[in-house]
C-alpha cells in the first residue's frame, strides 16, 4: 500500500519535486522475482522462488490478519487463512498489471473473509443474513466512533444503512450468532434452576391419533354393515375373535379373515392406494 509523503519540511520553501511515495515496511521491492517466477517452467527452482516470495510477503498477510482480531477467531488461525490467501495471490499475480500489493491485498482480505463467512458459523445461516450483519456491525461502529457517542437505535442504524428496521432486526441478531447454545444450557441459577432443552415443546402423538381417526372415517362407513360390526365388537368393546364368532354364528377363522381384509381395505383407502376393489366386499354370511 502507498503513502503519500511530503517532501516539504516546516519552514522550507516550497518546491516543485514532485512527492515521493513510501512503501510499507512489509511491503518489499519483489518486482524481479516476479519477472523471474513468470519466466520459470514448473519444477523445484520455481518452487524455491516461489517460496522466497511468500516468505518476504508473510509480514503483510500478518498485519491484514490483524484487522480481523478480536471476532470470535484466533490470531493464529487468522494468519494461516492469510497465509493461504497470499499463496493464491502469488501463483495468480501478472506482473504485468501492476504493482503485486495492490492486487494481493483485497485477495488476501477476501480469503479472510470468506473464512468468517463459510467456516466460523455453527450453523449455515444465509448469505443475505451474513451481509446483513456485517452491515450492521460497521454501522454500529461508525455511530459510537465519537467518545460518549449513545448506542445507536434500531431507527438510528437503519437512517445510517439504508436497511429496513426488519433487516436492522436480523442483522442484530445475527451478531451473535457464531456460536450455538446448548440445549443443556442452565437458564436460572435457582434451586430448581431449568435448561434450555426444558423450554422446548415436543410432539403430542395425541394429534396423529386423531387424525388417523378422521382419516379412517370414511372408509369404515363404506365397509359392509357386518364388517362394520366386527370391528367395533372387537376394537371398541374389546371382544375375542372366538366371542364374535359365537356371536355371529361363524367359524373364528372366518372372523379373522374378515377383521384382516377389513383393515386392510380402509387402510388401502386412506393411503390412496386401492387397488381397485372398492365395493367388491365380502358379504357372504355363511359360516
Amino acid at each position: 500500500m502507498l503513502i503519500d509523503t511530503p517532501t516539504n519540511r516546516p519552514g522550507t520553501p516550497e518546491t516543485t519535486a514532485p512527492a515521493t511515495r513510501r512503501r510499507h515496511d512489509d511491503a518489499p521491492d519483489t518486482a524481479a522475482l516476479f519477472a523471474r517466477l513468470a519466466e520459470m517452467e514448473e519444477g523445484p527452482d520455481r518452487e524455491a522462488v516461489r517460496d522466497e516470495l511468500v516468505t518476504l510477503w508473510l509480514p503483510m498477510a500478518h498485519r491484514i490478519a490483524g484487522r480481523f482480531r478480536d471476532r470470535g477467531e484466533s490470531i493464529e488461525d487468522l494468519r494461516q487463512v492469510a497465509a493461504l490467501g497470499l499463496v493464491k495471490a502469488i501463483d495468480r499475480f501478472d506482473p504485468s498489471r501492476g504493482a503485486f500489493e495492490s492486487y494481493a491485498v483485497p485477495t488476501i482480505t477476501g480469503e479472510v473473509k470468506r473464512h468468517f463467512r463459510d467456516r466460523m458459523w455453527a450453523l449455515r445461516v444465509p448469505r443475505r443474513v451474513q451481509e446483513l450483519r456485517n452491515k450492521v456491525r460497521v454501522a454500529r461502529r461508525e455511530l459510537t466512533q465519537n467518545p460518549g457517542s449513545p448506542e445507536p437505535s434500531v431507527a438510528d442504524i437503519a437512517a445510517h444503512t439504508g436497511l429496513t428496521e426488519e433487516e436492522v432486526n436480523a442483522g442484530l441478531e445475527a451478531l451473535e450468532s457464531f456460536s450455538t447454545l446448548s440445549l443443556d444450557a442452565e437458564l436460572s441459577a435457582d434451586d430448581d434452576g431449568y435448561s434450555l432443552a426444558d423450554t422446548l415443546g415436543a410432539a403430542d402423538s395425541s394429534y396423529d391419533v386423531v387424525v388417523d381417526r378422521e382419516s379412517a372415517k370414511e372408509g369404515l362407513r363404506r365397509l359392509p354393515e357386518r364388517e362394520r360390526a366386527i370391528l367395533y365388537m372387537r376394537f371398541f368393546e374389546d371382544m375375542t375373535q372366538s366371542r364374535i364368532a359365537d356371536h355371529l354364528g361363524i367359524s373364528q377363522m372366518h372372523v379373522s379373515r374378515l377383521i384382516s381384509r377389513s383393515c386392510a381395505r380402509v387402510r388401502d383407502e386412506v393411503l390412496g392406494q386401492r387397488t381397485g376393489t372398492r365395493g367388491t366386499g365380502d358379504t357372504s354370511t355363511t359360516a
